[in-house]
């Protein structure tokens, strides 16, 4: 009896030690996890006055849903089997980090892109989580004739009638830059007002104005040739026929207004022969963070922008990271072929890897859109646009093959027949191939999402 009583208290007292032991153990490793995440820094900005200071807060987090039931969750990641994306990913880490640097990425695109909207969500999304430093690429586009994101104005009171150059056209009236766009007057009284819209551009308020212009094209001042704004020319091209001047202003201000400099000192000879032909802007604030260029063109195709002049100035903007959304306009032609478009997709790479080696690259693919049909007693309807289905799996396949990160939009949007979907929630434009502003923000936060996700990987995969 005595030994099955002992026994018996062994028995708890075994069990009760193996208990304190699993406590203390779970205690320990909580800790330590705890200990580990808060040691993570990621970047939030905290105003006092007017000055962004870096604070450590919780890790990154993979926070962001869509509203959309039939958006594809799992397919919401940038494939890269390659790891081509490590370095803009070991820079992302290091500005998480707190370091003090600017990350420039250029999203180009046709005019899904152009409108603003879908670029305009992901970078917003991104300089909240790693730092605004500026709004980036600004293109005359008003000033053409066309449509321009909301957030930003680009005026001249002197000037109503340009002369336009366009990437997509074959020929233009004018030179075109890194945005793919160009205006040219002919005069020699130009002027420009660069202003940030009151509500869409709040955030954006700027120290420093980049002017991309001509080599053949007068210089500017700021009005009034106010001394405390810092002006400094370009003395050479810094690419063929493209020249940058900077304005460094002594403070941040949503307005900057210029006008072409050296007016008095032309002669009646000199004057006949003035082409003034711009480019566009880059906004910057002095603060580190994400710097995107969203750089659109209506109508624009991977040919428009396979040219070598093009890319070698594309290469001034220094992108870390170029994602290219292209794809849908190609697939509206009449004969398309996917070994054609293939083609066209294989050029623009290899001159990207050619004259930006240091550039992370990533390929979209186009979201599913809607072909009109006119009837018989012209009547419109709306069918599939099928071609989207073999341009989508030619980029994945060709993106895989070669290495190339990719984002599958086309996919986790929901695919084949998503359009209905997109219709039925109100976030698709009237032409069925365009979405609306609510469209086109859900898609700037898969981007986003889908990025995040690559550095949360990469930090995984790289024990940091």
């Amino acid at each position: 009896m005595m030994k099955w009583i002992r026994k018996h208290i062994e028995l708890k007292w075994g069990v009760l030690f193996v208990f304190v032991v699993t406590l203390t153990v779970g205690l320990i490793s909580a800790r330590m996890k705890s200990e580990s995440e808060e040691n993570e820094l990621t970047p939030v900005f905290l105003h006092e006055t007017e000055e962004e200071v870096w604070m450590p807060r919780a890790p990154l987090t993979d926070d962001v849903r869509s509203s959309l039931s039939f958006v594809i969750d799992s397919l919401c990641r940038i494939t890269d089997p390659a790891h081509s994306l490590d370095s803009f990913l070991e820079e992302l880490h290091r500005l998480a980090s707190g370091r003090d640097t600017t990350i420039q990425i250029v999203h180009l695109g046709d005019s899904h892109v152009q409108a603003g909207f879908y670029s305009g969500e992901a970078m917003r999304l991104l300089q909240r989580t790693f730092g605004n430093a500026g709004r980036g690429w600004i293109a005359p586009y008003k000033l053409a004739r066309d449509n321009e994101p909301t957030d930003y104005f680009i005026t001249s009171s002197k000037v109503r009638n340009w002369s336009v150059g366009r990437c997509t056209r074959r020929t233009s009236d004018c030179a075109w830059g890194p945005g793919g766009i160009g205006i040219q007057a002919d005069v020699s009284g130009v002027d420009f007002t660069i202003s940030i819209a009151p509500n869409n551009g709040a955030g954006y308020e700027f120290n420093q104005v980049i002017l991309y212009r001509n080599e053949g094209t007068l210089p500017m001042l700021p009005v009034g040739e106010d001394e405390r704004v810092e002006t400094v020319w370009a003395k050479a091209p810094y690419s063929p026929g493209v020249m940058v001047d900077t304005f460094k202003l002594p403070t941040k201000s949503g307005e900057l207004q210029l006008y072409t400099a050296a007016q008095g000192r032309l002669t009646p000879a000199s004057l006949s022969s003035i082409r003034n032909c711009y480019y566009g802007f880059v906004l910057t604030n002095g603060q580190p963070g994400i710097l995107y260029h969203s750089i659109g063109q209506n109508g624009a195709m991977f040919v428009n922008y396979t040219n070598e002049e093009y890319i070698r100035q594309l290469s001034l903007l220094d992108p870390s990271l170029l994602i290219v959304t292209l794809g849908t306009n190609e697939t509206f032609g009449a004969n398309f072929s996917t070994s054609e478009f293939l083609l066209q997709v294989d050029c623009f790479v290899r001159l990207v890897k050619a004259y930006l080696p240091f550039t992370a690259l990533v390929l979209s693919t186009p979201a599913e859109s809607y072909r009109s049909v006119r009837g018989r007693r012209g009547k419109r309807s709306y069918k599939r646009n099928e071609n989207i289905d073999l341009a989508a799996r030619a980029i994945k396949e060709y993106a895989w093959r070669e290495g190339v990160a990719c984002f599958d939009l086309y996919g986790m949007t929901g695919g084949a027949n998503s359009c209905e979907q997109w219709l039925a929630s109100d976030h698709l434009g009237r032409d069925r191939i365009h979405f609306n502003v609510a469209g086109y923000q859900e898609q700037g936060k898969l981007l986003y999402k889908a990025l995040l996700r690559s550095e949360l990987d990469y930090r995984k995969r790289m024990s940091l």
